[in-house]
């Protein structure tokens, strides 16, 4: 059994979940080169399960800047290998906060940008 993946053949939740957090920290970096790190995943959805073989993509945009933190939606979508189907398995939303050496939050300054669809794997 693959490491990620429990006996039903399908990716531990929690492994997801750390993808996620990956996936908002690439969005918040958009907005400048600063320490980012999570404040929270204020929603998670799991709606579909996926398996050994799918290919994971993750979409983000930003939906709030503050002046210390970002808001990030994920979608995360598999292309399932054995039918070729796309699938949305997750959504989620994190937020992310920019923090100086200290660790503690600090506030950026950065336009708002338009964003497209990042695919991560």
């Amino acid at each position: 059994m693959p490491r990620d993946t429990n006996q039903y053949g399908t990716i531990f939740g929690g492994v997801i979940l750390s993808w996620i957090d990956q996936a908002g920290f690439v969005e918040a970096r958009r907005h400048g080169a600063h320490r980012w790190v999570t404040a929270a995943l204020d929603r998670v959805d799991f709606v579909a399960p996926v398996g050994l073989g799918d290919i994971v993509n993750f979409y983000t945009r930003t939906v709030r800047m503050g002046t210390k933190s970002v808001t990030v939606e994920v979608d995360v979508e598999v292309d399932r290998y054995a039918t070729g189907q796309c699938v949305r398995v997750t959504t989620a939303t994190t937020t992310m906060v920019a923090v100086g050496p200290d660790g503690k939050a600090i506030p950026f300054s950065s336009p708002p940008t338009a964003t497209t669809p990042e695919t991560s794997r």
